[in-house]
């Protein structure tokens, strides 16, 4: 039986083209019989421990790689193609740090992600190389015909890479390929240079390549049946099975033994699971843990004598219930090993405060833990309201705590500024997401690039039902409104665009910054996972996304901005200045007027209280007291309601 590992394919993740799911592809793998595979997207690893993750449950070997965007001295807008596979963890890293440049440093002038030649250089340890076939250095020296340029090129590489660096062949029907291909081996030879086959993978199937071309123009803003627009790919650069590798290099099987070889060298073991926390400053002769409780309970003493009289005659009995509760939590979080995390909350809550800087009394799961009240994280007595520590912090399911923590709106940034200068500016960031192509819109996309009349595509458009809170899919409004599926089922014009758009729902469109989340690490952050910098935006993210980034260790802090919060502090300084001062912590809960105006639905710029639907419970319901509100709130959400 032939065997053959597929070293240069590009995923959904690629952005830019590429259009292979993850599940699918690591399916597709494993079903054609191939050991590994790689992903290579272009100069990024968006996807590299979702991809780590679904290859090894599916039995099949991850490659992490990029195919990487090398700067032309000559023509910076026409860069060149490198591939680069990671062999062992001291690649991974070089690799990491490779990407993140090429984001932090690399996009002045183009606007593109690219690296200098010598940075690769630099990092090539652990790598393995593959040229990039026509689109790479090497490939067009040979094309121009300057042989002495390629030579050149390729001892330059050779030097630097020694037998990691392989010439790539491949056969996709495409121009320059075949005379590439042809030069590339005679040049191999020459230079005893080792080779490799690839096809180049953008998707899976050859049935696809309509909806792959489809995405390069929604991308690139270009018209699908625009015979002016540049043909950058062809049909054959589909998830081709070993038996057609074999076929299409029948005399060249080097090139696919090569790519078992290359599959071999290759070991990647991330570490998942393991928890870096930043070193937060301890007094000297004291552990973080001893540091930890001694901070809570100074904190706590501090709170009841506020709440507690020592006069009252329940105050051993109340007193006793805040030490046992306090005891159990700090035993919890200590074996955990989550002191650290509390400090470094409970450190830039109070920075804030000090500023003057408008700080949200606390919501989420963090409400429930009184050693978070106790060190000013929450302004919330979670015994008082009845709130329970272990949606927190649970003892049987170790997983990272998580403060939802707001700050004024405008005011937010300053908070994130300090920590970066607290900790360093190469070990904050903040966290990559995705925006994803969602049904209506690429219902217009699709519609845009096969020029269909905008009119017919606005009313396919509006007949999707649109609920925030429980959005349709294309499929769900194919199955669940008649009109659509009726338009479906008797218009070609509007099958062909609905098929296409079923294709290419749910993928993701471009990269944004996460609203909230911000990691701090214990070392740079380049160290850990690749980062990504938008051109707009001076700060980095990482390249993970939420949940990936929490896999490889790095800890999420949430800094959330709140309109309401500096609404408030605006109103507290109108009311200052008729002579009256209070403290906004304090006000009474039990107010009756307050109530009154509640239950007419007067909610509007009351936090939670101001949708339509909300007011419209708030008339129905009719509180009386803060429990109904808690009760309202906790049930008006997609999960309770459903």
């Amino acid at each position: 039986m032939p065997s053959f590992v597929h070293l240069h394919v590009h995923s959904e993740y690629s952005l830019v083209d590429g259009l292979p799911r993850i599940k699918p592809l690591v399916k597709a793998v494993a079903e054609a019989g191939m050991p590994a595979i790689a992903i290579t997207d272009q100069v990024n690893l968006f996807c590299l421990v979702r991809f780590y993750k679904a290859a090894l449950a599916a039995g099949v070997k991850p490659i992490a790689g990029a195919e990487i965007l090398v700067r032309n001295p000559k023509d910076a807008s026409q860069p060149y193609r490198l591939v680069l596979l990671v062999q062992n963890h001291a690649g991974y890293l070089n690799l990491t740090r490779l990407v993140s440049r090429a984001y932090l440093d690399g996009q002045q002038g183009t606007g593109m992600p690219q690296v200098e030649r010598a940075w690769v250089v630099a990092a090539a340890d652990g790598l393995i190389a593959l040229s990039g076939g026509p689109a790479g250095d090497v490939g067009q020296a040979l094309l121009t015909g300057n042989q002495a340029l390629a030579e050149r090129r390729l001892d330059q590489w050779l030097v630097a890479f020694g037998d990691r660096y392989y010439l790539e062949l491949i056969r996709t029907g495409r121009a320059n390929e075949a005379e590439c291909l042809e030069r590339s081996i005679a040049l191999a030879v020459a230079k005893g240079a080792p080779v490799v086959a690839t096809n180049d993978v953008r998707f899976l199937v050859p049935g696809d390549f309509e909806a792959h071309e489809a995405r390069v123009c929604i991308h690139d803003g270009q018209i699908l049946g625009d015979s002016r627009r540049p043909r950058r790919y062809s049909e054959e650069q589909y998830l081709r099975t070993p038996e057609d590798m074999a076929e299409v290099f029948a005399d060249i099987p080097e090139a696919l033994e090569n790519t078992l070889a290359i599959a071999q060298r290759c070991n990647l073991d991330l570490a998942l699971g393991k928890n870096f926390l930043p070193d937060f400053p301890i007094p000297a002769g004291l552990t973080i843990d001893d540091f930890f409780r001694l901070e809570s309970e100074k904190g706590m003493a501090q709170r009841l004598e506020v709440l507690l009289s020592p006069d009252a005659p329940d105050y051993a009995e109340r007193r006793a219930a805040y030490d046992e509760r306090l005891r159990i939590e700090l035993d919890v979080s200590c074996k955990m090993g989550f002191p650290g995390y509390f400090l470094i909350v409970a450190d830039f809550i109070k920075w804030a405060k000090a500023q003057g800087i408008p700080v949200g009394p606390g919501r989420g799961s963090g409400a429930g833990s009184l050693v978070a009240w106790a060190l000013t994280i929450t302004d919330l007595d979670p015994l008082k309201l009845g709130l329970l520590f272990e949606r927190f912090l649970n003892p049987e399911r170790v997983s990272m705590p998580d403060f939802d923590i707001d700050f004024c709106e405008t005011r937010r940034g300053e908070v994130i500024r300090y920590v970066q200068d607290r900790y360093g500016q190469d070990k904050v960031a903040q966290i990559i997401t995705f925006g994803k192509m969602k049904a209506r819109a690429v219902l217009r996309d699709c519609g845009r690039i096969l020029q269909m009349p905008y009119g017919q595509v606005d009313r396919l458009t509006k007949m999707i039902p649109n609920h925030p809170t429980d959005p349709w899919t294309l499929a769900r409004t194919l199955n669940g409104a008649a009109d659509f599926r009726r338009e479906y089922e008797n218009d070609a014009e509007v099958k062909r665009l609905l098929d296409l758009a079923l294709q290419l729902e749910g993928f993701p469109r471009n990269s944004s910054t996460h609203a909230a989340g911000v990691v701090i690490g214990d070392r740079p952050l380049a160290q850990l996972v690749p980062l990504y910098r938008d051109p707009r935006s001076d700060m980095p993210v990482t390249q993970f996304d939420m949940k990936h980034v929490e896999d490889t260790g790095l800890v999420k802090f949430d800094f959330l901005g709140l309109k309401t919060l500096s609404v408030i502090q605006r109103a507290l300084k109108l009311i200052e200045q008729r002579g009256i001062r209070f403290d906004i912590l304090t006000i009474p809960l039990d107010d009756e007027r307050t109530y009154e105006m509640l239950q007419r639905a007067e909610a509007i710029g009351v936090f939670q209280f101001e949708s339509s639907g909300m007011r419209d419970l708030l008339r129905e319901a009719k509180p009386t007291n803060i429990e109904d509100l808690i009760a309202l709130v906790a049930l008006y959400r997609p999960g309770p309601m459903e």
